[in-house]
């Protein structure tokens, strides 16, 4: 019995995460379908309505419905490239030790998204503030959208992005207590800036595309699992470019 702990203490791990991926998809989805209507603006854009309040919603709680649906979407999108990572290094420790620092590592890193679509939230809705204070803005975004595509793509392809990269296939060891959660804001340090270029995707196309939330997704998983990941980096880095400069000379 004693010998098969450490597996059945795996088997819950691999469970739990398979219901939280499961709700935080499903909120995704009716977040998404909530807000999948936009605004349209000047140079044939549409203006996501995630970045501004509903009526008679204040700014405060429409910062808080935000980052509610951010960290949602970010368990949909990054539990399966996480859990391989936090599995491999899984104590083998006693229960309930164990779990508990799976658990902490795991709170660590979705506290460091929540940190990252904090951000966010304050930067785009600056932006949106601005696009509507000052319309003659407007027709320049699609512009700044491919620039920043094209940039996004360049970041895929350098060592800064592989250095992180291998961060986050091979994980950091002893997810377990003490410092587990250090080592989940650690892991997912790693996870965000490796996740720069595809993030720039996300944000820049539409964040309540549940299109673009799952390719993106499926992107991010695919270099993280794959058993060559250069090729799939490189491929990725070259479809940012190309898309950016189409979306640039669309605009121009």
């Amino acid at each position: 019995m004693e010998t098969n702990a450490p597996e059945a203490r795996r088997a819950l791990f691999l469970a739990f995460s398979a219901l939280l991926f499961v709700a935080s998809a499903a909120a995704t989805i009716l977040w998404s379908s909530a807000m999948a209507e936009g605004m349209a603006m000047p140079g044939g854009w549409t203006l996501s309505m995630a970045w501004l309040p509903m009526p008679g919603e204040t700014r405060l709680t429409a910062a808080a419905g935000f980052l509610a649906m951010w960290v949602a979407m970010m368990g949909a999108m990054m539990i399966p490239s996480l859990v391989p990572t936090l599995a491999r290094v899984a104590p083998t420790g006693p229960a309930p030790d164990g779990l508990a620092g799976l658990g902490e590592a795991g709170v660590g890193y979705f506290a460091v998204w929540a940190v990252v679509g904090a951000g966010i939230y304050v930067v785009g809705a600056a932006l949106v503030a601005a696009e509507l204070r000052w319309p003659t803005l407007a027709p320049a975004i699609p512009i700044a959208r491919g620039v920043a595509l094209v940039a996004a793509g360049w970041v895929q392809l350098t060592s800064w992005k592989a250095r992180h990269l291998a961060c986050c296939r091979e994980g950091r060891p002893g997810a377990a207590r003490p410092g587990a959660w250090r080592r989940g804001i650690s892991l997912g340090v790693d996870c965000v800036l490796c996740c720069v270029p595809f993030m720039t995707l996300l944000v820049v196309t539409g964040m309540m595309n549940l299109a673009m939330i799952a390719l993106t997704a499926l992107a991010i998983t695919v270099e993280r699992v794959a058993r060559e990941p250069a090729p799939v980096v490189r491929l990725a880095g070259l479809l940012l470019i190309s898309a950016g400069a189409w979306g640039i000379v669309r605009a121009v």
